[in-house]
């Protein structure tokens, strides 16, 4: 018993709550993720004004929008010729996916009412994604405030120096920036990925959005590709609940950013 108290005012004294980590371990794991994305803002900004728009717009998307994956699928969809309320829809509806990290992360987070409204800004996939993989609820918010911060104060600097310096490289098609924001969202989402029904529902979803870019208009695709979720558990509900397989994964994998009881 004594050498379990000891361990526990160690982990005090070095920044981390029983049963978490070190804060300065979730700082340095969050910075990594902010850095290293906020970085593909730069390929945002190139992207942005190679497709049209002003350097004023470009900002303003990365400054209000904030959720890169959404951007560059309206950036893609108007520099193919999609008009703009396609692609307005299609970023919208890939944005949606915020709203369903936003309810697990209010519950994981508890922040203040007044702080909710400033935090839903940075309620993104890296964000979520590093809260999620906290042990406990103050880590979860460390890692949450740092991502965050990191993440959109480079990802704006990077927009605003790429959407500058986009005449000076040319051609971002010959470059390969536009697929930069999809990679780094594929590259985020495929750890996520644990389950026979996610792995389903992400390649039908695959599968939709290539195979239907020669043949609907710029924008569509990423519509009609959000159809896989529903029409996965739709299958699986005429076969009666979800296969034995995913049943099995989900008792024995982890609880995704569980909190422990002392800290809820």
């Amino acid at each position: 018993m004594a050498a379990e108290q000891q361990a526990a005012l160690a982990e005090v004294r070095d920044g981390a709550a029983p049963g978490g980590k070190p804060d300065g371990a979730v700082v340095r794991d969050a910075l990594g993720v902010g850095i290293a994305v906020g970085l593909s803002g730069f390929a945002f900004g190139v992207t942005s004004a190679g497709s049209g728009l002003t350097l004023l717009q470009t900002c303003a998307l990365s400054l209000l929008v904030f959720t890169g994956a959404s951007q560059f699928a309206l950036v893609g969809a108007l520099a193919a010729g999609g008009s703009p309320f396609t692609a307005a829809a299609g970023a919208f509806f890939l944005g949606v996916r915020n709203a369903f990290y936003g309810l697990r992360l209010s519950q994981l987070l508890a922040l203040p009412r007044a702080v909710r409204p400033f935090a839903a800004q940075w309620v993104i996939d890296e964000t979520a994604a590093v809260s999620l993989a906290q042990p406990t609820r103050r880590s979860a918010r460390i890692g949450f405030l740092v991502t965050g911060l990191s993440l959109y104060v480079l990802w704006n600097l990077t927009t605003l120096l790429g959407a500058l310096g986009a005449e000076a490289i040319g051609d971002t098609d010959a470059w390969g920036l536009d697929a930069a924001g999809p990679a780094v969202f594929l590259a985020l989402l495929a750890p996520m990925l644990r389950t026979g029904t996610e792995r389903l529902v992400a390649g039908l979803a695959v599968l939709l959005g290539l195979g239907l870019l020669p043949v609907l208009p710029a924008g569509l695709p990423v519509l009609v590709a959000a159809l896989a979720a529903p029409a996965v558990l739709w299958a699986q509900g005429r076969r009666g609940g979800a296969p034995r397989g995913d049943v099995k994964e989900r008792s024995d994998a982890p609880a995704r950013g569980g909190i422990p009881e002392e800290d809820r």
